[in-house]
């Protein structure tokens, strides 16, 4: 553990979790809390592989200098959320929010929400006899 400290109140502090690999625990559960763990990989591969090894899929992030690549990366990551250069934790009313896998189902924010949470109907009322050519 790179980082710890004690709570102050209802207030938690971060914690950051170092060489963490899959054989850990932590490695495959979905972290709601002020934690990030780290997994140190050799290649772009590598890292698009530990992304996608875990039942879950809400948010990722991928930071680079090359913005083009890693928006090639960023579509390989199997998220309902990915941010390039931004942390994961950044939520736009008018956008769509959501995950993937075990992180979720359907769409909330903007008109997905609306879609996700609503059946669209028709529904018609003839209010005159209607004549037929037959």
């Amino acid at each position: 553990m790179l980082t710890s400290g004690e709570p102050q109140g209802t207030i938690m502090p971060g914690i950051v979790v170092d060489h963490v690999t899959p054989d850990m625990e932590i490695f495959h559960e979905e972290i709601f809390g002020p934690a990030v763990t780290i997994t140190r990989v050799n290649s772009e591969e590598e890292a698009i592989a530990a992304a996608n090894d875990s039942a879950y899929g809400l948010a990722a992030a991928v930071f680079t200098r090359d913005a083009a690549r890693g928006f090639q990366v960023a579509r390989r990551i199997e998220s309902g959320i990915c941010h390039i250069n931004a942390p994961t934790v950044h939520d736009e009313a008018q956008m769509p929010f959501g995950g993937v896998k075990d992180s979720g189902y359907g769409r909330f924010g903007g008109l997905a929400g609306i879609d996700a949470f609503t059946e669209l109907r028709w529904i018609s009322m003839q209010v005159e006899p209607r004549v037929y050519p037959f």
